[in-house]
């Protein structure tokens, strides 16, 4: 391995592997999408035990879950089709395969001619069943079982093997054009990648290190904790080795995956370079539904959506149109959807299974409600995960593993449903005196043990169990096409109502449930205290994670809580790697005569004023000042722009779009004509992810140590880390607090001709609690215990860097 190269060119051309499903379904799927039909959250779980249910039900001769491989070689292309038949009576006369498929819809509506997609899977089976065993004739019957009636339907076809055959190979003949399609491109990419070389004429220091433990980690199967400096070229020091694993048949894609839009914007960028020196790679960006629909509001009704009308009819030829590019972003898939007619979100979905590179929110690998499941449930093939800005991962994580209900919502719902929807109504009654109950207990509960009021260690029972009753009666009424206002704000609630069972169902020593009443609502949540075995379990999707982030300290938190393997043969890996920039070129103060504490707050706005002037008199430009709270924010703000008048000022503000967010940045000019400060919180939009680098960002001055509010979660959060390894506080607040401080102070210094200020303002700072969780290009920082003394030091070092 040189400098510049890591991987090695893969011999031979990949093999191509289908399932019998995707195969059947490519080939043969037609008609409208099926987005306005309900699949109630329970289906999947009734669908298996249905199964069950016949499986037990056969004679002795009958044998469940036969696997089945077959083989189609061609000159250019080696196809394997694999499958698990639901069961087979060998005993028979002739030989039955038996497909068992669950359904609410009435029996009396299903003929064999309306069932082309599960007949031509049924015959798939068949085929390679009976060619295996050297058939001549083979019986296919599909049973049906409807989940409601528990009645069945068996519909049975007797067909010669010769037969099955020209099904068979008329059914692979078309799949393996658009298979040698993939074949030929998978070549192409895979020659590109052995060819690409690093597309910088050297490596920043550290960034050749990072970008071999990636790969090294890939090729182990190991998961990567790395914590990389700002500036270091975090995005081509992951992506590049990622690829060249791709290359080399490590892995069969990678997901990258942050949490913020302008993370995805940096991947993409960085895409576009690596194409522009040789890459060939497919690359998909995921857009949220909401966002990307074409409508108004979202409403997957073939009668009420055009794009979900006959989308099956058209999605392949959108798919031939696309993938004459390389970029499947978001204006990409727009434009091909709009000119095939097809939902831009299912298209984006469809165009997952054919991408090198897909690139989206942690959600699409890590949440339980929206995972990709098409890839991860079981996983189909090796994955990388590319994890961005890891530091965000915790609180997400815990947000994606919890669930909560209101009253307020089933109060709602009764009456709407109380006339078309009578069982459901029914079952409205037995839920909403659960939380009549819950509050009152509140209102009459005492402090006691190591629990505040309102807070259990075991969910709700009861109210899980009148739960079930709810969705059960609410599943038989939304399989009802039609569309009403009273279906729509039933499917909300039903949602809502299925993310609380489901976590309920996981519900353990990691989680509490907690009762806040507010106002007249009251609220009921199941809250996750501790992520780290569901991430560790969601980690079992890839074959590796790269964990990474300018500030993933203390390391020892984040690797216990994003779900760090320490045994086994192969135990995860820790990589800490230093800043490659000149330390000279940031001059890094700690002023500590400040006290920022929530109750002393409202003393310290005209002293902060008068170092934030001080600060920025050194040299025109453009500088941050972030504060812990708008609220806080705000009121200096007010007095700092009617003292200091010939200073330009901008605000952040609650719930910014991103129009109003790019309008912000774009304000930051590089000419240094005169001198802008923006106002902004710690931890919000402005305090990470955007990269104004050079003359355009020469200053961040941060306003105390970033703790996160006070409020029940983070002190339940506290109490229990404080019980499992006396670290409460510091899991709760000084490690996240600290997170955003230095995120903060990483907007400066992004290239190594980069040079800037950054004034920490806490008396907290000089503390070892704070001190020590540093960073080490950190050492440096200097003491500053006057506003004189500021203005010095500020001078001083322009005059300095600038000669």
């Amino acid at each position: 391995m040189t400098d510049r190269h890591i991987g090695h060119e893969r011999a031979g051309p990949e093999l191509v592997r289908v399932s019998v499903r995707d195969l059947v379904e490519f080939v043969m799927q037609a008609g409208d999408l099926g987005g306005g039909m309900f699949v109630g959250a329970g289906r999947a779980v009734a669908g298996t035990r249905g199964h069950q249910r016949i499986q037990k039900s056969r004679p002795a001769d009958y044998e469940a879950e036969i696997a089945v491989s077959f083989r189609v070689v061609t000159p250019e292309v080696e196809l394997e089709i694999k499958g698990r038949i639901d069961g087979v009576w060998r005993g028979a006369d002739p030989v039955v395969i038996d497909e068992i498929k669950t359904t609410t819809t009435p029996l009396m509506e299903i003929t064999v001619e309306n069932q082309p997609l599960h007949w031509g899977q049924a015959r798939v089976y068949a085929y390679m069943f009976a060619t295996q065993h050297n058939l001549e004739c083979i019986a296919v019957q599909l049973t049906y079982l409807n989940l409601d009636t528990l009645e069945t339907l068996e519909l049975r076809q007797e067909y010669a093997v010769a037969e099955l055959k020209t099904f068979f190979g008329d059914l692979v003949s078309r799949y393996l054009v658009w298979a040698r399609t993939m074949n030929e491109w998978r070549s192409a990419r895979d020659a590109s990648i052995a060819g690409l070389a690093f597309p910088f004429a050297g490596y920043r220091a550290g960034q050749r290190a990072f970008a071999v433990g990636v790969y090294r980690a890939i090729a182990d199967g190991v998961n990567l904790f790395a914590q990389a400096p700002t500036g270091i070229g975090k995005t081509v020091a992951t992506l590049f080795p990622a690829l060249k694993a791709l290359g080399g048949g490590l892995v069969a894609k990678i997901f990258y995956l942050t949490a913020k839009t302008v993370g995805r914007n940096v991947a993409e960028d960085t895409l576009k370079m690596l194409a522009g020196i040789g890459l060939r790679c497919k690359v998909l960006t995921l857009t949220a539904k909401e966002k990307i629909c074409f409508l108004d509001t979202p409403d997957c009704r073939p009668e009420a959506c055009e794009y979900a009308r006959g989308y099956f009819d058209r999605v392949k030829d959108a798919l031939e149109a696309i993938f004459q590019r390389d970029s499947f972003n978001r204006p990409a898939v727009e434009e091909v959807a709009r000119a095939h007619r097809v939902c831009p979100f299912e298209f984006s979905l469809f165009l997952s299974l054919w991408s090198d590179v897909v690139i989206g929110d942690f959600n699409y690998a890590f949440d339980p409600r929206v995972y990709l499941r098409r890839f991860f449930d079981p996983p189909q093939d090796e994955y990388a995960f590319l994890v961005d800005e890891a530091h965000n991962l915790p609180d997400r994580a815990r947000e994606m593993f919890s669930a909560e209900l209101r009253k307020s919502w089933f109060a709602e719902l009764k009456k709407p449903v109380k006339i078309p929807y009578p069982a459901v109504a029914r079952a409205l009654a037995k839920i909403t005196p659960h939380f009549t109950r819950a509050s009152r207990e509140l209102s009459q509960a005492v402090p006691a043990g190591d629990r505040p009021p309102g807070v259990a260690a075991e969910p709700p029972e009861e109210l899980v169990q009148a739960l079930r009753r709810f969705l059960k009666a609410a599943e038989a009424c939304l399989t009802e096409p039609e569309p009403s206002e009273a279906r729509t704000a039933l499917l909300e609630v039903y949602f809502r109502a299925t993310a609380f069972v489901r976590v309920a169902e996981t519900f353990d020593e990691h989680f509490v449930c907690y009762t806040e009443v507010e106002g007249r609502d009251v609220r009921i949540r199941l809250f996750c205290l501790d992520p780290s075995d569901l991430l560790a379990e969601a980690l079992k999707r890839a074959r590796s994670t790269v964990f990474f982030s300018a500030t993933l300290l203390p390391m020892k938190y984040f690797f216990e809580i994003l779900g760090g393997r320490k045994g086994g043969n192969m135990p995860d890996r820790i990589l800490r790697l230093p800043s490659p920039f000149d330390p000279a070129r940031l001059r890094l103060m700690v002023l500590p005569q400040i006290r920022t504490e929530f109750r002393v707050r409202d003393q310290s706005y005209e002293s902060l004023v008068d170092i934030i002037r001080a600060a920025v008199a050194g040299r025109r430009g453009n500088y941050m000042v972030y504060f812990p709270s708008y609220k806080y924010m705000n009121a200096v703000r007010e007095i700092f722009t009617a003292k200091c008048r010939d200073i330009r000022v901008l605000e952040q503000s609650s719930g910014m779009d991103e129009d109003a967010r790019d309008a912000f940045l774009r304000e930051f000019s590089d000419d240094g004509s005169s001198t802008l400060v923006g106002f902004a919180v710690m931890g919000g939009i402005f305090g990470e992810g955007i990269d104004l680098r050079g003359e355009r960002l020469i200053g961040s001055i941060i306003v105390g140590v970033g703790l996160p509010q006070i409020c029940l979660e983070r002190d339940l959060i506290r109490d229990f880390f404080e019980r499992k390894s006396g670290t409460g506080f510091e899991f709760a607040y000084r490690y996240p607090g600290m997170n955003r401080v230095m995120q903060a102070a990483g907007r400066v210094i992004r290239t190594e001709r980069d040079r800037g200020i950054v004034l920490l303002i806490d008396e907290r700072f000089l503390r070892h609690g704070y001190r020590s969780l540093f960073p080490s290009e950190w050492s440096h920082a200097r003491t500053i215990r006057s506003v004189d003394t500021l203005k010095q030091a500020v001078t001083a070092f322009w005059n300095n860097i600038n000669r």
